[in-house]
């Protein structure tokens, strides 16, 4: 490969991945300025390497994950990070009261569902490529994406997930099954 397909192949996966990746990012704990320049700062790495990996578009996302864990680790970057969690996501003032559920409901995710979904759906993974980067199995995988799914779905309804009841202030409690009585000995 010549170093313009070279660069060209680093452009092309820039414009389809950088905003999956920052989300990513963002999953992983980082605020959105960090999740940018740990995205930069694995770019130029890739691209001083001067060869591909033999799955390229893994080994970027691995190499991203282990940047920005290791980012993270910095105390005054966790300082900041502390004063933006309250904007995990870039809000515009047009955005869907839903929508603004969904990306509450997804930031209250424990870490390791929040990242196999973000994984996912904006980057398309599979459960067996999520596996892998994850070093866990793709049932694993499978699992905290349905968990995590579960979560977000009780929560935009309403239902408190751990406890199964309506979280609605002034609704009344509803029980779909009662206890079977016990039996006089």
């Amino acid at each position: 490969m010549n170093e313009d397909q070279y660069l060209q192949w680093f452009e092309r996966f820039y414009e389809a991945r950088a905003s999956g990746l920052i989300l990513y990012g963002r999953a992983l704990g980082l605020g959105h300025g960090e999740a940018e320049d740990v995205l930069h700062e694995t770019f130029l790495a890739m691209m001083r390497r001067g060869e591909f990996a033999r799955e390229a578009e893994n080994y970027f996302v691995r190499s991203y994950r282990n940047r920005a864990l290791n980012h993270k680790r910095s105390l005054w970057r966790r300082l900041t990070r502390e004063i933006e969690s309250h904007r995990w996501f870039e809000n515009s003032s047009e955005e869907d009261p839903a929508i603004e559920g969904a990306m509450r409901a997804l930031a209250e995710l424990p870490q390791d569902q929040r990242e196999v979904i973000v994984l996912k759906i904006w980057n398309r993974f599979t459960f067996e490529e999520i596996g892998g980067l994850l070093e866990i199995s793709p049932n694993t995988a499978a699992g905290r994406y349905r968990y995590g799914l579960q979560k977000i779905k009780s929560k935009m309804e309403g239902v408190d997930y751990e406890r199964g009841r309506n979280e609605i202030p002034g609704e009344p409690v509803v029980f779909s099954a009662s206890a079977p009585s016990v039996g006089m000995a």
